[in-house]
């Protein structure tokens, strides 16, 4: 049993999916591990460390790959540079496939059996495996470090013979696993910390680590939590008074860091332009979803802006800025995981089809998708393309049977019978972003981080769907006025009279 690590190809990514220590515990599983030469230097850990672990260091990704029947990484690689292992190879990582339909497909096609590690659900047994969790938690560390950096101030509290310096005011949003590394981080660091989120049972969690909770306390803020202690989605009413306060809040604040963010779908929106323009000149917003967009109005993924005075730092991957960290951690989510794969009697891979942790991580296999998600997913375009095929074929129809058809003309931009059909998509186009996925799949992929965010982006979905009925009503009146206009030309059809003329031409003709 080979298992191969290569060296990561996306930019800016210096994580290693595999450290010395792991190696050697693989090979204790009774695997034989190769890695191709320079993996690990981004996480500095050099090739003679992995070769004194027992690992076989290849030259290429090519010779690392070969015949290999599990592969780990960090990020998802071409099905293209996979060329080379066995077939219905495991690889297993951080494979992203929201809105990645199209390589989730190629990868299925080379015969890849694909496991995504943030679809690992969240049980007991399963707490070592998460990645998302042990990713998050250095995130929320090093979103407070890089604010310290760009922070022209201390932030604790100095008392000195030349006067007093005043600490640091930190407000962090959402106390999930970042969140709360990040109240206490900055609290560590001497800073007066506050949090907010919408679960009440935050308000414990923000409290034990010294910081101050903010929130509307009202009966609803009380039953904003499912059974599962996940957020539910608050009404706009709630979400109203929330941002006032938290608009109000933010204007005081030194430094902000967000944590808002949904896998596989944009950042909710928290922070405004203008409660950046609140903020005093010299403080610091740490957007820890820009690679999903932001948090924040003015964020760009990648960049540290100054608007107004105030900077706003967009980095992404953030824990890939503490690689040698980052990698230690993940390595072990991996070895963790690929213990349960394998028998330790016999030391060969003995996977368990059937087990919740397979059965929930595993995206493709035997040459296809099989996770229900994504299967919906690719099935639904194909769905819509049929009805829209037979529209386009209809009016075809009858212009064949019949020479003399206006109405013929009027289907192809819309007829009568087309009406409803396009208001019963337009129904379902509204519903789908409503019902939010996330908040159903939140327990299984998402960072504790993540569910806050939720009612955030379902009202800011449900904002939107009022404006989409009153466009659906215009449509509808058009396609009403469009078919108005040939009822009235129906007397036109009786210009059969122009066919009868040039049967009396061809009479003379004769």
């Amino acid at each position: 049993m080979k298992i191969a690590i290569v060296r990561e190809r996306v930019e800016g990514e210096n994580r290693v999916a595999a450290t010395p220590e792991t190696v050697g515990k693989l090979i204790a599983l009774g695997a034989s591990v190769s890695i191709e030469a320079g993996a690990g230097l981004g996480a500095r850990i050099p090739d003679a460390d992995y070769a004194a672990a027992g690992a076989s260091v290849a030259t290429t990704a090519a010779a690392a790959l070969k015949d290999a029947e599990i592969v780990l990484t960090v990020r998802r690689p071409t099905a293209a540079s996979l060329n080379g292992v066995a077939k219905g190879a495991l690889l297993i990582g951080a494979l992203d496939p929201y809105g990645n339909n199209v390589e989730l497909a190629a990868l299925a096609k080379a015969g890849v059996t694909a496991v995504s590690m943030e679809f690992m659900p969240r049980i007991t047994r399963a707490q070592v495996m998460d990645i998302l969790s042990s990713q998050a938690n250095l995130a929320g560390y090093q979103g407070v470090i890089d604010a310290a950096a760009e922070f022209d101030r201390a932030f604790p509290m100095m008392m000195t013979a030349a006067g007093t310096v005043r600490p640091a005011k930190v407000f962090v949003m959402g106390a999930g696993v970042a969140g709360l590394q990040a109240i206490a981080t900055a609290k560590r660091l001497g800073a007066v910390v506050s949090a907010t989120d919408v679960r009440p049972a935050a308000k414990e969690q923000v409290e034990s680590l010294g910081g101050k909770f903010v929130a509307v306390e009202d009966e609803e803020f009380k039953q904003a939590e499912t059974a599962g202690g996940y957020a539910k989605q608050m009404s706009a009413e709630y979400q109203a008074k929330q941002a006032e306060l938290t608009a109000s809040h933010i204007a005081k604040q030194d430094i902000v860091i967000t944590t808002a963010l949904i896998p596989g779908r944009p950042a909710p929106r928290l922070i405004t332009k203008a409660m950046v323009e609140s903020m005093a000149p010299g403080s610091i917003i740490v957007d820890l979803a820009a690679e999903r967009g932001g948090n924040v109005e003015l964020t760009v993924p990648g960049k540290i802006i100054e608007h107004n005075s105030v900077k706003i730092i967009g980095y992404t991957n953030v824990q890939g800025r503490i690689p040698t960290t980052a990698s230690q951690l993940y390595a072990r989510n991996l070895l963790a995981f690929v213990t349960t794969l394998i028998d330790a009697k016999t030391k060969v891979l003995a996977i368990n089809w059937d087990d919740e942790l397979v059965k929930a991580t595993v995206l493709t296999r035997d040459g296809a998708v099989v996770h229900p998600q994504f299967v919906a997913a690719a099935a639904a375009p194909v769905a819509e393309a049929k009805p829209a095929a037979v529209a386009k074929a209809a009016p075809k129809k009858p212009v064949a049977a019949t020479k003399a058809e206006p109405q013929a003309a009027p289907v192809k931009t819309g007829a009568v019978s087309a009406v409803p059909a396009k208001k019963a998509p337009a129904k379902k186009a509204v519903a789908k972003p409503v019902v939010v996925p996330a908040m159903a799949d939140a327990p299984k992929k998402a960072a504790p981080g993540v569910e806050q965010s939720v009612p955030a982006a379902a009202v800011a979905v449900a904002l939107v769907a009022p404006k989409a009925k009153p466009a659906a009503k215009k449509v509808a009146a058009v396609t009403e006025a469009a078919t108005a206009a040939p009822v009235a030309k129906k007397p036109a059809a009786k210009k059969p009279a122009a066919p009868k003329k040039p049967a009396t031409t061809a009479k003379d003709a004769k």
